[in-house]
């Protein structure tokens, strides 16, 4: 054998798991078509949290004068924000390059297809067809932006988050169609910057995964900002014929038509997992994702796959927690099985929006008794010193044992609150516990004692 574990793909699955991998005395090689960090690193997590960073700072140049400061005219340069963006995205990939040669990973440049269930054939313009060998292949090939029918991405005036990433020229206008993380962040940082965004949901409310109060509340924000938010909505179609985009739109009330320079579809993505040799080899697929046990073995012995290819959140954190997982177990060292209903969902709009477990109208339906405590920002001393008031904190928690069962938040900087719900859920730390935390004043993380406080009628600043 070439290599004790061959990875195809250099994601947050793939990347990490090689260095993993790496760690515990496995040789090991990663295949890659791309850029090393994949979507994620280059075309996505990282790239979008630049371009969304230039908004707030914008937003705030905007806003100067209600901090005491006084800015003449703030302009946003959308090409240098792009610039910025690419650049960061460079840097966090010569990152991963940098850890790859540490840990002494070899990187096979090209497209990884499997053989049989110990080779990996890579094609590439410079080499053509050579074939590797291992004992322990993982697939961590990740995903790209679905199509809908009618919604066919030409990369021009229908665009998927890719071209958002790198256009020229920023638009006067953009309709984005789904309003899940992808589709609201991008919203959010078109709008902020000055273009004219509507976002449309197909559902009843935006972020239709989250909590219903979350839902309302980031609708309102968005609405506040000046975003013209339509629920209950789908396109029908999109003309790109003239110079700007008619979008035929069915709404509760009838169809309307509206124009718009660029048409963003962000209505999920889809696994990538079409011609890497999963049929030829007979890997078992279940709902177009590859079948896998808790860890992320196939059918096939000696194949495994990890990531947005296997059923599970499409998240980068999950798919770097399924690649060390698989590694370990493949080093016999039995690591924990991943609990999929802990698993933090974070969204960097403004207010961002963080959560996880249940949300109440799941632990409604399951019948448990339970309470919930809710903590709004305009109480906060914290929020309100920093402008943005906007959001809560709401915790969930069964009535009988006192653990938490579900947490939901919108605010600033909510994202960088949420894990420690996460560990109070892993350990089954009761509400009570969190009440007795003494939290750090004037913080927007003492909302979550506040929260956990009024579930035990004990809040002090409500």
């Amino acid at each position: 054998m070439n290599y004790d574990i061959i990875i195809i793909g250099s994601g947050p699955g793939g990347y990490v798991a090689a260095i993993r991998a790496s760690q515990l005395g496995f040789k090991t090689a990663v295949v890659e078509k791309s850029e090393v960090g994949g979507v994620c690193l280059n075309r996505g997590c990282i790239p979008t949290k630049s371009l969304l960073k230039s908004a707030e700072v914008f937003n705030y140049a905007k806003h100067s004068e209600n901090y005491g400061i006084k800015i003449e005219n703030p302009v946003a340069d959308f090409s240098k924000i792009i610039e910025r963006s690419k650049g960061i995205a460079e840097q966090m990939s010569k990152g991963v390059q940098y850890l790859f040669k540490k840990n002494k990973i070899e990187v096979i440049q090209g497209y990884g297809k499997l053989i049989s269930e110990n080779t990996v054939e890579v094609k590439s313009s410079e080499n053509g067809k050579k074939s590797y060998t291992a004992k322990h292949i993982i697939l961590a090939t990740g995903a790209k932006a679905r199509e809908l029918p009618n919604l066919k991405i030409d990369g021009k005036k229908i665009i998927g988050y890719k071209e958002a990433l790198t256009m020229q020229k920023q638009p006067e206008s953009m309709l984005v169609v789904g309003s899940g993380a992808i589709g609201t962040e991008f919203a959010h940082f078109y709008n902020a910057i000055g273009t004219k965004v509507t976002l449309v949901e197909y559902m009843p409310n935006i972020v239709p995964l989250e909590d219903i109060d979350v839902s309302k509340q980031l609708g309102r924000s968005l609405k506040k900002a000046k975003i013209k938010v339509m629920v209950s909505s789908s396109v029908q179609s999109v003309d790109t014929s003239g110079e700007k985009c008619e979008i035929i739109i069915k709404t509760k009330k009838g169809t309307e038509t509206h124009q718009a320079d660029i048409v963003l579809s962000a209505v999920g993505i889809s696994p990538n997992i079409e011609n890497i040799g999963i049929k030829e080899i007979g890997i078992e697929l279940e709902n177009n994702k590859i079948k896998v046990d808790e860890f992320y073995k196939t059918n096939v012995k000696g194949i495994y796959a990890i990531g947005d290819i296997v059923h599970g959140h499409a998240l980068a954190h999950v798919a770097s927690a399924e690649g060390i997982c698989c590694i370990e177990n493949i080093a016999g060292l039995n690591p924990q099985i991943i609990d999929y209903g802990n698993i933090p969902a974070c969204t960097y709009t403004t207010p961002e929006v963080a959560s996880v477990g249940m949300t109440e109208k799941m632990v409604a339906d399951t019948g448990i008794e339970y309470k919930v405590g809710k903590f709004p920002f305009t109480a906060s001393g914290k929020a309100t010193a920093s402008g943005n008031r906007d959001g809560f904190i709401k915790l969930i928690s069964d009535k009988k044992t006192d653990k938490i069962l579900g947490a939901h938040m919108v605010g600033l900087n909510v994202t960088e609150m949420i894990t420690e719900i996460v560990l109070a859920r892993k350990k089954d730390v009761p509400v009570l516990d969190i009440i007795k935390t003494i939290h750090p004043h004037p913080t927007m993380s003492e909302a979550i004692m506040e929260a956990a406080a009024q579930i035990h009628d004990e809040v002090i600043h409500l």
